[in-house]
């Protein structure tokens, strides 16, 4: 019995899967009734406008514990009878069924495409009441909960607080635009940490001491 070698890059895989199917094949086909004719089915199942094989469909005979699934390339193997219906069934596609034919020989092979299976669902809405009118008195008679944040808005909308930061805000454009740009400055010096104190600075000490010797 040969081997088969499938070269991807670097790795060489071994499809011990082919061996696994024959020997499979010689099974059925010794408990096979007298007259029953044993086929290995194969085929590739790929998408119905392209070539890319769909993985994962599941391949069976109805009530009769027969079936395999496609690996990742779409590709399937497993004995059948002739006169057995095969259906091919995934999910997202439609069901497609075969009847194996009369073949002359044991061996069939078959490309099946398989056509998406689009299912619109109608418009659901989902509402925690049973009613739209109930709904909107429940909306209606709410009421903004009394935690810090609300406090801590309607403090800001204080008349008196506002009145004081209108005072304190420039009223000429150029120093409203050098304030913004300030405070901007201001914000991104302190993302990175705490501005640096001059009096712990040994070095401005000694500048300092240097000037006053001068004079």
């Amino acid at each position: 019995m040969e081997l088969i070698f499938v070269i991807v890059g670097r790795k060489i895989q071994i499809l011990v899967g082919f061996l696994l199917m024959l020997s499979l094949g010689m099974v059925f086909n010794a408990n096979a009734q007298d007259g029953e004719k044993v086929i290995q089915f194969s085929g590739v199942v790929v998408e119905e406008d392209s070539t890319s094989g769909v993985p994962g469909v599941h391949v069976y005979v109805p009530g009769k514990r027969r079936g395999t699934s496609a690996n990742i390339y779409g590709y399937f193997s497993f004995p059948v009878l002739v006169g057995d219906t095969v259906v091919f069934s995934a999910v997202g596609y439609q069901k497609r069924t075969m009847i194996i034919p009369d073949h002359n020989d044991d061996l069939l092979t078959v490309i099946v495409p398989m056509k998406s299976d689009t299912v619109v669902l109608d418009e659901t809405i989902v509402m925690p009441y049973p009613t739209e009118e109930l709904f909107k008195e429940a909306v209606l008679a709410m009421r903004p909960s009394q935690d810090e944040d609300f406090l801590s808005m309607q403090n800001n909308l204080d008349p008196t607080i506002l009145a004081q930061m209108y005072r304190q805000m420039p009223n000429d454009a150029s120093m409203n635009y050098t304030y913004l740009v300030q405070q901007r400055h201001d914000y991104l010096f302190d993302a990175y940490g705490a501005r640096p104190n001059p009096l712990l600075n040994p070095f401005a000490w000694a500048d300092f001491f240097k000037s006053l010797k001068k004079k």
